[in-house]
């Protein structure tokens, strides 16, 4: 890498310092579909990412979790004990990853069927990473990586496919959506970290998702009680067999009532044509009144676009 680039990059990590999360609810309420959107940095990441799934970023480091699919799940004919196709095969990879997009270190997470990584979040302590069969209504372990030493630990199982977490700290509860994030869960925590509900079956704990027009990929806790959310959706315009046109947003969500309070189209794609939601995101305050956002939207060889976004 050289050496303008490196100076570059070293700008952009300390423009982008960390500002009271408590800000970003009402910096992107703020925000409107002409809001100025300037790509200020593309990092390319210089290893096999695999399929990305959550990102989190910890000082110059981001933290990126992954699937590596060994072998495709597929279809069955008739549903079989509840599950709607084979469990494949795969490794679910945690990557630690500095500012210039090298691999510092990784972590192998999950076990047999489990290994499907989801949205993972920071909570200031502790990574929370999901990991659950490639497949939904199945099952997850939830684990929480200590970043500094790569090490995790197995807190509790859950008998749903959890693809992505939010610790809220103030009231010490842990959020979680299912596959296409269709449903809520809330786990309240015990001074170790423990869930106090985890006797509680599935279904008697999830909340239906009343959005619907994109499914979560990865979200991230931004004050007491929020978090902000990433996804896309596919649509087809023209109807059945027509092209499909992927629209991805951003939608702030209110944890206790279990629904969005605001919604923002990200009007943003790759030169391939993938939304910058498709995969992980992260998000930091930016200057007087904007904000920064990461977006990693592309299998294996991944580049992090780096936004910086503000009101007109």
């Amino acid at each position: 890498m050289t050496k303008p680039l490196r100076l570059a990059l070293a700008a952009l990590t300390l423009a982008a310092a960390p500002v009271a999360a408590q800000e970003i609810p009402d910096r992107l309420r703020a925000l409107t579909r002409g809001a100025e959107w300037r790509q200020v940095a593309v990092i390319p990441l210089a290893f096999p990412t695999h399929h990305p799934q959550g990102m989190a970023r910890i000082g110059d480091r981001f933290y990126i979790s992954s699937v590596e699919i060994i072998e495709r799940t597929q279809r069955y004919d008739a549903p079989r004990e509840g599950l709607d196709r084979s469990p494949g095969r795969g490794r679910g990879l945690l990557f630690e990853v500095d500012a210039e997009g090298k691999l510092l270190r990784s972590l192998t997470l999950g076990e047999g069927d489990i290994y499907h990584p989801g949205g993972i979040d920071f909570d200031g302590t502790h990574l929370w990473v999901p990991v659950a069969e490639y497949r939904p209504n199945s099952r997850s372990i939830i684990y929480r990586v200590d970043p500094a030493t790569m090490e995790a630990e197995a807190v509790f199982r859950f008998d749903d496919h959890v693809g992505g977490l939010v610790r809220d700290a103030a009231s010490n509860t842990l959020h979680g959506v299912s596959w296409g994030s269709r449903r809520f869960y809330a786990w309240p925590l015990d001074a170790a970290g423990r869930p106090t509900n985890a006797a509680q079956r599935a279904a008697d704990l999830r909340r239906p998702n009343p959005a619907l027009y994109i499914d979560y990929q990865d979200c991230h806790s931004v004050g007491p009680g929020l978090a902000l959310c990433s996804g896309l959706n596919a649509y087809r315009p023209q109807g059945p067999g027509g092209p499909v046109f992927a629209l991805g947003g951003l939608e702030l969500v209110d944890l206790a009532q279990g629904r969005p309070v605001f919604q923002l189209p990200v009007e943003r794609w790759t030169e391939s044509g993938l939304p910058m939601t498709q995969n992980p995101f992260a998000v930091a305050a930016q200057g007087a009144n904007g904000l920064r956002l990461w977006f990693a939207p592309e299998d294996d060889t991944t580049r992090i676009f780096v936004f910086d976004v503000a009101p007109r």
